[in-house]
């Protein structure tokens, strides 16, 4: 008597087999490999007459995703609305430029404010996140919509409903990690975390790429909010639907953590971690500097001439490559698990960027700040996902969540920072030896320094000033490599 179409045959590492009806239809059946015979996640593999532990992933995996990745394009949108359009936008509200440059700012502050509610949240999955994202999203965008049809323009309204938008970002950004652990295997994560995490700025490249077009006078700017609020509205109605969790884990990692560590244990351990530091003081300054730079670009270039649309171009030029770089490169990074050398290769370059950024503006040209930017991009972004997973790797059985809300928190904090600091560098009206009025060379110099600075913490990992070799946990629990086993692949596959 033949099989059903919808079985599949499950074989051990012995040869043993038997028929899985694959209860779930379409969804995606992966099994991943396990060796530690002495473990209990091993134990059915053991015994011919017991069935083994088979791990899945789920193609409704992809619907949770999508919402992530369209949740981080509007919260990114929102936040940048009014960067590239900062003269356009202080004509309108009848305000100076640092009281714009004050919307990017309150954004990143509210960031910090929420982190504590969004660690307890995560903590209980990333649906209730996603949902409470949505929600003050929807209040937030229209809100500030109402202060901007407001007859003159309300600031004091666009500025409260921007700090609810902010607050809403860290439920979303910090996200990726703990959603790629509960649903994906470790043959993806990384991808599904770096698409996750860039969409974030993906969504400024089309606010520095659309906005401009849609805003051609201060009288503008109404209908360029409503505009951003009607696709947050459309982006943020799913989140309500998505799935909670899988049905069953998909990894052998997933499947072998022990009951929930409480948070407060997980933080006290995390901060007795030399690495951790070292990873959150890289990741805090180069996000910081990243959210500086993308709130003051026109500021950086308009004093040399350059308009509006063309920093908006530079802008968006910063993002787009830097996608297309991680695109790229977090597939590399699935396939090889070559986090810590990927990771002290882009930081040199990062830091290069930062360094030629002080001399593109006053070229005068196109060319130098759109190819520094297209470098400072391709570093940045690439790097985001692959530190991340680093983190989440070396802190397991710990809840990813923690460790990366503390970074997103470190990086969002330094950038309103930065931004305060920068601003207050800027050259005043009748210039100085710096260059043109209102330039801001002060402003990129202090940047440069402290990306330098920053290039130091994340080449001591893995050295015996911080520890010595550090253990990629996770990935040892998901290839068989604990408890003294070679890692070499074995034991259960799930055959079509």
């Amino acid at each position: 008597m033949g099989r059903p179409d919808n079985t599949k045959v499950v074989s051990t590492a012995d040869g043993a087999s038997f028929t899985d009806p694959e209860p779930y239809g379409n969804d995606i059946a992966l099994t991943l490999s396990h060796t530690d015979t002495n473990s209990p996640l091993r134990q059915a593999t053991s015994v011919r007459s017991a069935p083994p532990t088979a791990y899945r992933v789920y193609r409704r995996r992809f619907f949770g995703l999508a919402q992530l990745i369209l949740l981080n394009i509007v919260v990114s949108w929102d936040w940048l609305s009014f960067s590239a359009l900062s003269t356009t936008s202080a004509n309108y509200f009848h305000v100076s430029e640092s009281a714009i440059n004050w919307l990017s700012t309150a954004f990143l502050f509210a960031f910090c404010v929420a982190s504590p509610a969004v660690i307890w949240t995560l903590n209980r999955g990333p649906k209730p996140a996603i949902i409470t994202a949505a929600s003050l999203l929807l209040v937030g965008n229209w809100i500030r919509y109402a202060g901007a049809r407001a007859t003159g323009g309300h600031f004091g309204a666009v500025m409260f409903g921007q700090i609810l938008i902010g607050l809403a970002q860290p439920f979303v950004l910090s996200a990726p990690t703990r959603y790629s652990d509960l649903w994906f295997s470790d043959k993806g994560r990384t991808s599904a975390t770096a698409i996750a995490s860039l969409a974030n700025p993906l969504g400024g490249a089309l606010a520095q790429l659309i906005n401009p077009a849609w805003v051609s006078q201060p009288s503008s700017i109404p209908t360029m909010v409503l505009y951003i609020t009607i696709i947050s509205t459309l982006a943020s109605l799913p989140s309500f639907f998505i799935p909670s969790a899988p049905p069953t884990p998909p990894s052998a990692s997933s499947a072998a953590k022990p009951p929930p560590i409480p948070l407060l244990s997980t933080l006290t351990t995390l901060l007795h971690l030399p690495t951790f530091y070292l990873i959150l003081l890289a990741f805090a300054f180069y996000v910081g500097h990243f959210n500086a730079f993308s709130s003051l670009i026109n500021q950086i270039l308009s004093p040399y001439g350059y308009s509006e649309d063309a920093a908006g171009i530079a802008g968006a030029i910063l993002i787009i490559v830097g996608l297309v770089t991680a695109a790229l490169t977090s597939p590399l990074i699935d396939r090889t698990k070559a986090y810590l050398p990927f990771i002290k290769t882009a930081i040199p370059i990062l830091f290069l960027s930062y360094l030629l950024l002080i001399f593109a503006p006053a070229t005068r040209t196109l060319a130098f700040p759109y190819a520094v930017c297209a470098l400072c991009g391709a570093a940045s972004f690439s790097l985001v996902p692959v530190a991340l997973e680093y983190l989440v790797e070396i802190t397991y059985p710990l809840a990813p969540e923690v460790g990366s809300t503390l970074c997103w928190t470190g990086g969002q904090l330094l950038g309103a920072v930065f931004i305060v600091v920068e601003t207050a560098l800027k050259d005043g009206d009748q210039g100085s030896s710096w260059g043109r009025p209102r330039n801001m060379q002060r402003a990129l110099v202090f940047q440069a320094v402290l990306a330098g600075v920053a290039v130091v913490p994340p080449m001591l990992i893995g050295t015996r000033w911080a520890g010595g070799r550090v253990e990629r946990r996770r990935l040892d629990v998901d290839r068989g490599g604990r408890n003294g086993d070679d890692g070499r692949e074995g034991g259960v596959r799930l055959e079509a």
